[in-house]
């Protein structure tokens, strides 16, 4: 039985996302965002679940920050819906939303609870996508100006900001699945590209904002990548999938540049335009102070063909391995992997500041004893995990924080409600919050600076 301990100032902290628990979808001014659209569209979600309530978050913050008070967490990672702050994405602002954010940060700060702020996790204002999103480039200059805004006005409070939540996900995810209706690669791709433009674009407002003494950077889902065999296609297929999942976005915003290589690719597939020198002349002038780094899960690839190494989703091999472990989402437990990936970072981008804002499990979580939910599998999952951040640091990876996902269960995006992620169990009839054993081991783990990784804590 060993104890891990954490360096002296490592940070622990929850995450959420505005859209997945905040509810109150239409009041107080607040505008329609793109998924108060998609779960108002029947058949789109499971179960038909919608975010209108949601945890209720919204009316009930005081009472979910003193769980968070409870936890011991020393910073609470959370989102703003833009559309509360401006309902059409631009114009005049609703100070009734901003009124709310104002209580939150200011709450946060009194049960010395610190405020880090995502400025956007995929609940875009509908208005902007009924313009084409991300596609317009207007929708960046837009981005801007609600960037600004937030800077100069939460600016005195909030230290550390994030521009973008995972935007692989929301740009080349989305579009390749048809979320927007057609199914469109390039259009995700050019999405993708005028994303690290508004992210460079708002990294240069916020260090010339009213309060420019803080850090900045962006969330980035992250993915070790492994062939499946030792074969030379195979190993070309790991290089394409690390480039599109990784590389795409790692590089422009700790190097100033895009993957060449991935480039060649995707111009000769999808005939994309050349990259204005202006635009890497942005990224080159407006590198990331830290990286924040969303990690669930490995890739494992495979190529059939060198024909199949132009289509990159069958390259992604879904079936699950006999041996390992997946969780309710279908994700491979694969602690190792988290190990190999921050290394891997840590030696390809000369050593950035990193802080993983995302780690979590999807669980059952239908066994309550004594009122506490009985999630073991989440506490073996978050002590395989940690004890890899842990050999990571000790490697001298600068890891400076982790935020675990997430604080209560919520709205699971297309999921719905089906999947449960939280330390704190919502009944989604009642609302009522319930300890899992979880939240008991990381409030533990807070006050110890450390966990007993062998064997539960005699």
């Amino acid at each position: 039985m060993k104890f891990l301990k954490f360096p002296e100032n490592f940070t622990w902290g929850v995450a959420t996302a505005s859209y997945q628990i905040e509810g109150a979808w239409n009041e107080d001014g607040k505008g329609e965002s793109i998924w108060d659209r998609a779960s108002h569209t029947p058949g789109k979600i499971k179960n038909g679940d919608t975010g209108d309530i949601a945890c209720d978050h919204y009316h009930r913050y005081e009472e979910d920050i003193q769980l968070m008070k409870e936890l011991g967490i020393q910073a609470y990672r959370f989102s703003i819906s833009w559309p509360r702050i401006f309902p059409t994405g631009k114009g005049k602002v609703n100070q009734k939303g901003v009124s709310f954010y104002d209580k939150v940060i200011n709450s946060l700060l009194e049960n010395e609870i610190e405020p880090v702020i995502t400025l956007f996790h995929w609940d875009l204002p509908a208005a902007l996508q009924d313009i084409g999103g991300w596609e317009n480039k207007e929708v960046v200059n837009t981005y801007v100006e609600y960037a600004s805004y937030l800077f100069n006005h939460f600016g005195d409070r909030v230290k550390m900001w994030i521009t973008f939540n995972e935007p692989m996900v929301f740009t080349i995810g989305f579009y390749s699945e048809g979320f927007f209706g057609e199914t469109s690669v390039r259009s995700g791709v050019l999405a993708a590209r005028n994303v690290n433009i508004a992210h460079a674009r708002a990294v240069n407002a916020y260090r010339n904002s009213l309060h420019a003494d803080g850090k900045i950077g962006i969330t980035l889902d992250l993915f070790p990548v492994y062939p499946m065999t030792t074969s030379s296609l195979d190993k070309t297929a790991t290089q394409i999938i690390d480039g599109v999942f990784n590389r795409l976005f790692l590089d422009p915003v700790l190097k100033g540049e895009y993957p060449s290589d991935i480039l060649r690719i995707f111009t000769g597939i999808l005939s994309l335009p050349p990259i204005p020198e202006q635009d890497l002349k942005l990224l080159r002038e407006n590198l990331i102070d830290f990286l924040g780094m969303n990690h669930y899960r490995p890739l494992r690839v495979h190529a059939d063909s060198p024909k199949s190494l132009t289509d990159i989703n069958s390259l992604l091999v879904n079936d699950r391995i006999e041996g390992h472990t997946y969780s309710e989402m279908g994700w491979e437990v694969y602690p190792d992997g988290l190990y190999d990936l921050l290394s891997r970072i840590d030696k390809d981008y000369d050593h950035p500041l990193i802080y993983i804002t995302e780690n979590g499990m999807a669980c059952k979580d239908d066994v309550i004893i004594d009122g506490i939910v009985q999630d073991n599998d989440r506490i073996d999952y978050l002590k395989h995990y940690l004890e890899a951040a842990h050999r990571a640091i000790n490697k001298g990876v600068k890891l400076k924080g982790y935020f675990v996902w997430t604080l209560m269960d919520n709205f699971e995006w297309l999921h719905g409600f089906s999947k449960r992620f939280g330390l704190i169990r919502v009944d989604f009839t009642t609302l009522e919050r319930t300890w899992k054993k979880s939240a008991y081991w990381y409030r533990d783990l807070i006050k110890k600076n450390g966990f007993y990784h062998d064997s539960d804590e005699p």
